[in-house]
């Protein structure tokens, strides 16, 4: 599996209650369901306008396949090289 960063532009998505977020991952969880085990999605960042998506996947297309059925924009796709932390120095 490969990682992505996948931006996402959805107007006031960063003043989203708790119950717009909840629906949010409900929709994405339900495009997962149906490509799995192809995409995952570890985690999202909600700023703005836009939320910033790291998800497995096979390959960029899937990323596209879960954008059209979750019903939701893939905007800019970012392949991951590598993964650097504060411990990449020591």
């Amino acid at each position: 599996m490969l990682r992505f960063v996948i931006e996402r532009e959805i107007p006031s998505v960063g003043s989203f209650d708790r119950d717009q977020l909840r629906g949010a991952s409900g929709a994405s969880n339900g495009a997962l369901a149906k490509l799995a085990p192809r995409v995952q999605w570890e985690h999202s960042y909600v700023a703005g306008d836009k939320t910033f998506c790291i998800y497995l996947a096979e390959n960029e297309a899937a990323i596209h396949e879960h954008a059209e059925l979750s019903g939701f924009p893939a905007n800019n796709i970012t392949p991951i090289s590598s993964i650097i932390d504060p411990t990449t120095a020591n």
